[in-house]
């Protein structure tokens, strides 16, 4: 979603009605139910109904009803509430029981609100996000739960069985997946096209969103900004042609926040609103979330839609229908409002939901190396927390409202029951303008006041602390109220508690000159927006001296007189103590955020010289890393005795680390992305196929700087043989330690041949035991000879191929135990049998292509994007000698379709000719005779395309 929707639900009615219709009768089946309301509802009240901010229906008894209240990591935007770490920290878990157990207390919280309603309030929760992590440079990764299908369908399930309460009857909340589909970039995130050959579609990103609407575990999905094989996701057929094919349950579909705009502006996709809005309707949109609060033009675009014929009132009745079978099942319409209908505001960061955010903090934290330092020893209480994360807690995009907040250093200060030193290593600086010699002030008091130029020294209020958080960009915090400097449209002040806002406006970047001098560069996010067109430089702009926007001529240069040394103040609280904690990481609203991506994997530079100078002067160096995806971590990976991960984990952050770091509890989270070791070992972010671009630990053939599943333990495990068993694999595992721990179990298979390029390993189960010192458990991984099934292009089915199998399993992606082999009977993919029409997406591989929409209701077809384009269509079965070859091509220029065997550059048999469509939605059928005697035989058939040429079918004959 992109901007906060809250607004007011307008005016509520009692939930009861006198009359008592069918539809109020809670021993009606919910079809009964929904046909009863519906058929009582006028066609104004039924389009009405299709809006985000469903009016009330007084008439009927009926209350409002709002889509979309946020639900990542805890209610969000409705006030305090629990704050769980956030998705990717839960994810780090690998514990679907304690994800359940989390879904459940965000559900109980959401129905805890429901007596007071506040704006922005509703029980259709928008969680989880299922995108696959696939590159960690996206924006959202902290949303998201891991880069592996099979782990993501079990912890989103999870999550949804919580929240839904595991009655697809009787919703405690209803959840709704984001974002469907292929949604892993922000840069240009409303226009670019994300590519899905059919197996990245069906055996990764399908793959991720099936499981929870399978197990009814989500009432229905949310359309992503972005396009896919050149359509717009808002109008994806697969909304009814697919999603709705896993379940039998009615599901409740919804766009993003001004998605349906967008197929206006920017995509350009239809002219007006109202053939957008009837298109998304017909692939299976249900409720529009457009123009904030304000239901007008999206009751208007449908009415007009009806009038035009572009609808009918049998698509208004279903995609109603849709809605209110979950507002029934959600007990709206149930005396007392049903099973949930008395949750009251007392569960709402109740005593037990912070038990289970401390354990879930704690249980997401990665051990990533440890040479004997941890666990700290409690009598060692002589203790320095440093670092720019070690006394704050920060929260993202998509938190709650923190009820309260423990931070590291007050978390080991806890532990210890007495005071620890604490510094956060930044350097506290004064700005002088070098032509004016006057320092830049900022306000006291919580307001602050806009920064000018005002004194010739450096006094308190002239001073900042300069927080590092890479890629050039600084936070200045106000040492005169400690409130963080940001633009509001018109001047600086320093009034923030945190970074925070949309466009973030409390970054800065300072700009060395040749002469030494800094220029103080505004970078607030909506400055790389299209439409920013005022300049970036601060400078003095009256003769007070208040900082303005000015332009780089005019732009002040400045003198940076360090007050204090960041680095030098933490090597002081560290000397001499019994051990070091450095807290790092990143600020969740700076270093990658909706709409805005990573464009770097490393450590803020200040961040690593910290941890070096610290390390230098305190040999007994832990560094925690907090933050929200895999980092590249560069010098301190080598120089520091012990490393840990955390995610931004919430209100228990500092309490969790504390149990890690004094053993409390022993460390089990696993990673759920492949750390790499460089950005280079990435291929561009908008290439989604994870197939030829070797993406993922499913195919990376690199050496990663920590893999996929990877975690340490204070104790370790011993694997025994892996077995066959029914229905599986069984390995008995040992603790073979001095402490008890946990161990996640994970399962994976290899196919050593087959026809297509196979994982090097997939994920196919995972299990997280506890075990006492001395204790054996045997795990049970369940894995079927479907489970091996592979999508087949050549015959669009799932296949599961007869050979050879490893089976392993072990502690991560790498780290495997004991291992067996599987001979399974499967089948034997035939050649390829060209004679018969075959669509030109299922080719085996390919050069200089895109996918594009065949039309803009349905299809996909390709697109040449250069002169030599071509598609491999391997292993053909020509028989004694095909004659003809028949294709249907789009495209306003003159083109050919060549046909060659054996190579893109191999023989050319024929030629196929076009002088060009009316447009590239207009299909002719062209042919060509191949070369007689030629094309026969088994062999690779490539089609080389000229640029701009769009194909959908073709056929050898």
């Amino acid at each position: 979603m992109a901007f906060a929707l809250i607004a007011g639900l307008g005016a509520t009615v009692p939930a009861t009605a006198e009359t008592p219709y069918p539809f109020r009768a809670p021993a009606l089946p919910v079809s009964s139910r929904v046909d009863d309301l519906l058929g009582r509802l006028t066609l104004d009240e039924k389009i009405s109904l299709l809006h985000q901010y469903e009016p009330a229906i007084p008439r009927l008894g009926i209350q409002s009803f709002r889509t979309g209240t946020e639900a990542l990591h805890g209610v969000a935007w409705l006030g305090k509430a629990t704050v769980f770490p956030q998705a990717i920290g839960l994810a780090s878990t690998w514990d679907p029981s304690l994800m359940e157990q989390v879904g459940s207390a965000v559900g109980d919280e959401a129905r805890g609100f429901q007596q007071q309603r506040p704006d922005g309030w509703g029980l259709n929760l928008w969680a989880p996000v299922v995108n696959l992590l696939r590159d960690p440079r996206w924006g959202r990764n902290e949303e998201g739960y891991s880069e592996d299908p099979e782990l993501t369908g079990a912890l989103s399930t999870a999550y949804g069985e919580g929240l839904t309460g595991g009655d697809p009857n009787h919703l405690k909340t209803a959840p709704t997946l984001k974002h469907y589909l292929a949604y892993n970039n922000e840069v240009d995130r409303a226009t670019t096209s994300s590519d899905l050959r059919p197996r990245v579609e069906k055996e990764y990103d399908e793959a991720a969103f099936k499981p929870a609407i399978e197990a009814d575990a989500a009432t229905g999905v949310m359309t992503s900004y972005n396009l896919v094989n050149g359509r717009p996701a808002t109008v994806n057929p697969d909304l009814n042609d697919t999603v709705r094919g896993w379940t039998d349950q009615k599901l409740l579909n919804v766009t993003d926040a001004f998605a349906p705009g967008n197929l206006v502006t920017p995509q350009q996709y239809y002219p007006t609103i109202t053939e957008g809005d009837a298109a998304a309707l017909k692939a299976g949109v249900d409720s529009f979330t457009d123009n904030s609060a304000d239901p007008g033009p999206t009751t208007a675009a449908v009415n007009s839609a009806l009038q035009q014929g572009l609808l009918k009132v049998t698509d208004i009745d279903k995609a109603v229908s849709d809605i209110l079978s979950v507002r029934v099942r959600l007990g709206e319409f149930d005396p007392g409002g049903g099973r949930y209908g008395s949750i009251d505001a007392s569960v709402i960061n109740s005593p037990a939901h912070q038990r289970l955010a401390r354990k879930a903090a704690a249980e997401g934290t990665v051990l990533l190396k440890n040479n004997g330092t941890l666990p700290l020893r409690s009598s060692g209480r002589n203790v320095a927390v440093v670092g720019p994360l070690a006394d704050t807690l920060y929260t993202d995009w998509y938190s709650g409202t923190l009820p309260y907040a423990v931070t590291p250093a007050q978390g080991i200060a806890a532990k210890l029951n007495t005071p620890v030193a604490t510094s956060e290593g930044v350097d506290r600086i004064a700005l002088r303008d070098t032509a004016t010699g006057k320092y830049v002030t900022a306000g006291t008091g919580d307001t602050g006041a806009p920064l000018q130029e005002t004194t010739n020294t450096p006094t308190t209020t002239a001073q900042f602390d300069a927080f590092d958080w890479g890629s050039g960009i600084v936070t200045l915090r106000s040492a005169a109220n400690g409130r963080y400097v940001g633009y509001n449209w018109s001047s600086f002040v320093n009034d923030q508690t945190q970074p925070n806002g949309w466009y973030v406006q409390q970054q800065f970047k300072l700009e060395q000159q040749d002469d030494g001098t800094y220029l103080l560069r505004y970078a607030g996010y909506e400055t790389a927006e299209s439409w920013w067109s005022s300049p970036v430089y601060l400078g003095p702009t009256d003769a007070s001296g208040t900082l303005g926007l000015v332009s780089k001529d005019q732009a002040a240069h400045y003198a940076k007189d360090v007050i204090r040394s960041g680095v030098d103040d933490a090597v002081a609280a560290v000397q001499g103590k019994d051990t070091a904690v450095v807290v790092i990481g990143s600020m969740p609203s700076i270093n990658g955020r909706e709409a805005h991506d990573r464009t770097d994997l490393t450590l803020a530079p200040s961040q690593e010289a910290l941890v070096k100078a610290v390390r230098r002067a305190n040999p007994k160096t832990v560094v925690v890393v907090e933050n929200s995806y895999p980092t590249t971590l560069g010098a301190v990976q080598n120089e520091v005795p012990a490393l840990l991960w955390t995610s931004h984990a919430g209100q228990e952050t500092g309490n969790a680390l504390a149990d890690i770091l004094y053993g409390d509890v022993n460390p089990s989270g696993r990673l759920t992305q492949t750390w790499y070791r460089s950005a280079a070992d990435l291929p561009p972010i908008l290439d989604y196929d994870i197939i030829k671009s070797d993406r993922t630990y499913q195919y990376f053939q690199g050496t990663p700087l920590y893999p996929f599943g990877y975690g340490l333990s204070y104790t370790t495990f011993h694997y025994g043989t892996l077995k066959s068993v029914p229905g599986g694999y069984e390995v008995a595992v040992t603790n073979t330690g001095t402490r008890a721990g946990d161990e996640v179990v994970q399962l994976y298979s290899h196919q050593r041949t087959s026809r297509d390029k196979e994982p090097l390993k997939q994920l196919k189960a995972f299990q997280r035991i506890s075990l006492k010192p001395g204790e054996t458990k045997t795990v049970h991984l369940r894995l079927r000879q479907k489970d091996l099934a592979h999508w087949d292009v050549t015959r669009s089915k799932w296949v599961v191929e007869s050979g050879t199998y490893d089976v392993l399993a072990g502690a991560s992606s790498t780290d495997i135990r004991s291992r067996t082999t599987w001979r399974v009977h499967g089948e034997t993919i035939p050649p390829r049998n060209l004679s018969r029409t075959t669509r030109a997406e299922n080719f085996d591989d390919y050069s200089g292509i895109h996918f594009v929409d065949e039309s803009k209701a349905s299809g996909t077809a390709v697109g040449s994007a250069t002169d030599g384009a071509w598609l491999k269509f391997a292993d053909a079965q020509l028989g004694a000698g095909a004659r003809k070859f028949t294709s249907r091509v789009a495209g306003t220029a003159v083109g050919t379709v060549e046909v060659r065997l054996g190579s893109p550059t191999g023989r050319l048999v024929g030629t196929a000719h076009t002088d060009g469509t009316a447009s590239s939605y207009d299909y002719e059928t062209v042919t060509a005779d191949l070369a007689s005697g030629a094309a026969k035989g088994r062999t690779d058939v490539y089609l080389v395309l000229s640029d701009g040429l769009r194909i959908s079918t073709f056929a050898v004959r």
